[in-house]
């Protein structure tokens, strides 16, 4: 059962509590899947910031590009540990305000890494000629593979062995592409 079909009474007899046990820590059930996905939420973007900036200091401090990471990296460190909290986000949140959240991941994937191409080129370096709608197409696909084991609940070690044939398909491609 996902946001949109649960109620606050449901969910309550799931937990062995009352609704109004319920109510005292949150105002609805908004705000109650809100406590429970924000941590996730949190980690992701923090660690996709952090991803970021990892890619732009090379490029300001030696005018090159440096492979460091990728979004492969975020399942093994972030996801993956907590799969259960993700499988909520992005599996179960229909009806919330996080139904579009790899949507809107994407999008923000996308807009950064364009803006990193432009900083690239401004800085002297090559960099790919790509257009929004070919990099959204590119990272939509890329980041739906990888949250696949999450939206279908694959034990880890099934999800490790999904996201190691990513790895070798995807990674390849990426890196053709930057030139690195």
């Amino acid at each position: 059962m996902g946001y949109e079909k649960a109620s606050m009474r449901n969910i309550a007899e799931r937990c062995g509590m009352t609704a109004a046990g319920i109510y005292r820590h949150c105002k609805d059930k908004e705000d109650l899947f809100d406590q429970l996905v924000s941590p996730a939420k949190e980690k992701l973007m923090d660690w996709a910031y952090a991803h970021m900036h990892r890619y732009e200091e090379p490029v300001k401090k030696n005018r090159k590009v440096v492979w460091q990471d990728s979004f492969i990296d975020m399942m093994r460190e972030v996801v993956y540990p907590d799969m259960e909290d993700y499988h909520l986000l992005i599996a179960r949140s229909k009806g919330s305000k996080y139904e579009n959240y790899l949507h809107d991941m994407t999008q923000m994937a996308q807009d950064k890494f364009l803006e990193y191409l432009k900083e690239l080129r401004s800085s002297g370096i090559r960099a790919p000629e790509i257009s929004a709608q070919q990099l959204h197409l590119l990272l939509t696909a890329y980041l739906t593979a990888l949250f696949e084991p999450v939206v279908h609940n694959y034990p880890k070690e099934e999800a490790n062995e999904a996201l190691a044939m990513l790895e070798k398909f995807f990674l390849p491609g990426w890196k053709e592409m930057m030139d690195v």
